[in-house]
């Protein structure tokens, strides 16, 4: 397992504890990360013990069980359920991960939930996503050719097409973003392991006709070689990805070119 940094500050302390109603047979104890930006407050961990059998399957159950009935001032980011929208990725146990495939009980008696690490926190369990988006708009995610629009679709071969394959499923959750130390500590300069992967996905593509100035703009000491093939984010992407893989077929494409 990866165990990753919690977000940063130093002056993290014990908050309430929220038990289990009368009689509650199956108990498990969520440690969840509470701050809120806009109070004086620091950040604080909340212990809510959870009846199990009241809830689904998946922690993000548990999450949406604890806003209902136990505290609902409690945010977290969730939509589709379904680990196809990524808005659910948070920290779990210490690993990135999406709390709607994540299930409880593949946890131990105390499960502790936390937003995506070293990010801005918007509030409880809500990272900010606005430089991560920002990154990824900039390697210009769209097909860029020069030649006529055809009458019918860009045509591609199914050979071609494959090499698609394990690059155009990222749902942009940025669990492989936020779990890899040279993003940590360059993530202003530092393109990050999605938006490579991203990236890549249309170098890789054969309808795109701009490969010259996709690699111009990613020649850069910081963009690029930041990576230093860790893996972190190939061991925490939900859909079972390899951004690291990814990354290094650009470099070779960048040593193809200077040969």
């Amino acid at each position: 397992m990866v165990e990753l940094a919690l977000p940063q500050n130093s002056k993290i302390k014990r908050g309430q504890r929220f038990e289990a109603p009368e009689g509650a047979q199956s108990i498990k104890t969520f440690k969840i990360y509470r701050y809120d930006p806009d109070s004086d407050e620091n950040p604080r961990w909340d212990s809510y013990d959870v009846d199990t059998s009241a809830c689904g399957p998946m922690v993000l159950d548990v999450l949406i069980h604890i806003k209902n009935t136990i505290d609902p001032t409690l945010t977290f980011r969730r939509s589709c359920r379904e680990g196809i929208c990524g808005s659910c990725a948070m920290n779990i146990g210490g690993r990135n991960t999406l709390a709607c495939t994540k299930g409880w009980d593949e946890c131990g008696s105390t499960v502790t939930v936390s937003p995506l690490p070293h990010m801005d926190v918007v509030k409880d369990l809500v990272p900010d996503l606005t430089h991560f988006y920002a990154q990824y708009a900039s390697i210009e995610p769209w097909l860029h050719t020069s030649t006529p629009t055809p009458k019918t679709e860009w045509k591609q071969s199914p050979e071609d097409r494959e090499k698609l394959d394990g690059l155009y499923e990222c749902i942009l959750c940025a669990c492989c973003t936020t779990s890899c130390p040279s993003y940590w500590w360059n993530q202003e300069r530092y393109l990050g392991p999605a938006a490579l992967l991203q990236a890549y996905r249309w170098l890789a593509d054969s309808r795109d006709e701009a490969t010259g100035d996709r690699l111009d703009m990613l020649e850069d000491p910081f963009k690029l070689y930041r990576c230093h093939t860790i893996m972190n984010c190939a061991q925490v992407c939900p859909k079972g990805l390899n951004p690291a893989k990814a990354i290094g077929q650009i470099k070779e494409m960048m040593l193809e070119r200077a040969v």
